[in-house]
């Protein structure tokens, strides 16, 4: 715990003006606490790299597998559940399959040692391209192991699979065979090409309509088989209108980080759950938002959680697939890990006045478990920049 006034830091706007911002000396008071009773509620978390590893950029990702799994104990701990070797997890963008398949077994041992919901993502990673039945295997590959180690499985959007379909019936042959074979319920994701590029035209259509028909033809095929879908599609009435046609018993989880307390808390036609990356970083605050919609209380639960979404967004902003950088900026500030080191390099994939307001948005949230010491290593960062305090 870093102690004393944190006084004002110089921090760089978008002009490149430098401006005087003086920091929060008390943190929002958050407790831990039990699992939700209203909603099922997914953190996606990052993984924490290890800084003294001597790798490059294209180097397998060298994960520092103590502060990682110490960081989902924080979030099992507020009574969130983890969605693990996720988008947010840096999957295909630093950490490759078997970084995942490691991440998912270690993971997957700690929720069981400490109670801890968790779903794990099964993808196709292991390829770089290949034919449907390629594809299709590697999708088993993955979700046996997943399974073998008792989590839920997230069947993910597959860049290979997006390569290689010639249409909806390609989806609608290689989901329906994994589903059939699945043992228990999965989550199916969409995420969309703001998040990778490489998903364009998912489910056999660039048209969002053609392709809803066709992943609405997947689940209303195996609704015993799907617990739920998780939408990253950045359009709220586009989700609102998808989970009003699931069939009964299916889940919406929302994968909106720019609209997510509006979706949560629903209308009088029903509500999502939520699997987030936002919530990595919200973690705490998250939690206390929707343990105050657990009594009822949507008004609260609104209070606590809208004047988040500008951090949120800001974070999320194009290029979208770099929120990553964020969030790990952030776990740093907070003192959830040591460094602002990611792997593959992803550090680097922000600007200083994106990091500066991050910093100022989280801080005037009151997210920082110790301002003093968030104050002092923004400091740092800014200095290692140029920026003299």
């Amino acid at each position: 715990m870093t102690t004393g006034t944190t006084g004002t830091i110089q921090l760089p706007g978008a002009d490149g003006v430098l401006r005087s911002y003086t920091p929060r000396t008390e943190p929002l008071a958050l407790t831990t606490g039990a699992p939700f009773s209203s909603r099922t509620v997914f953190s996606a978390a990052h993984v924490v790299a290890d800084p003294y590893a001597d790798v490059s950029p294209d180097s397998p990702a060298a994960v520092d597998w103590d502060a990682t799994l110490a960081f989902r104990r924080h979030l099992w701990s507020h009574g969130l559940g983890v969605a693990e070797a996720m988008d947010t997890a840096q999957r295909g963008m630093g950490l490759d399959w078997a970084g995942a398949a490691e991440l998912i077994r270690r993971s997957a041992a700690e929720a069981k040692a400490v109670g801890g919901l968790i779903a794990c993502g099964v993808g196709t990673d292991q390829l770089a391209s290949g034919s449907l039945a390629e594809v299709q295997a590697a999708y088993e590959e993955q979700l046996a192991l997943v399974e073998g180690t008792g989590a839920q499985a997230i069947l993910m959007a597959s860049r290979a699979l997006a390569a290689v379909a010639s249409g909806p019936e390609d989806y609608l042959d290689v989901y329906g065979h994994l589903l059939r074979q699945a043992s228990e319920p999965v989550i199916l994701h969409w995420l969309g090409p703001m998040f990778d590029p490489a998903l364009e035209g998912y489910w056999g259509s660039s048209d969002l309509d053609a392709a809803t028909d066709t992943f609405l033809e997947v689940i209303a095929a195996h609704p015993d088989k799907v617990d739920g879908i998780k939408v990253s599609l950045l359009d709220a009435q586009r989700e609102i209108d998808l989970r009003r046609r699931l069939p009964k018993g299916v889940r919406c989880y929302t994968g909106d980080d720019f609209n997510y307390p509006e979706l949560i808390a629903g209308d009088d036609q029903g509500f999502s759950h939520a699997l987030l990356g936002i919530f990595d970083p919200l973690g705490p605050l998250a939690a206390e938002a929707v343990r105050v919609l657990d009594t009822g209380d949507v008004k609260g639960f609104r209070e606590l959680l809208d004047p988040t979404v500008e951090l949120s967004r800001h974070l999320f902003q194009t290029p979208t697939r770099f929120y990553k950088t964020g969030v790990v900026f952030l776990a740093w500030l907070a003192g959830h890990q040591s460094h602002f080191t990611m792997v593959g390099g992803l550090q680097s994939a922000r600007s200083l006045p994106h990091f500066a307001r991050a910093y100022e948005l989280a801080d005037g949230l009151g997210l920082f478990p110790d301002p003093a010491l968030a104050a002092a290593r923004m400091k740092n960062l800014l200095s290692l920049y140029g920026v003299n305090q």
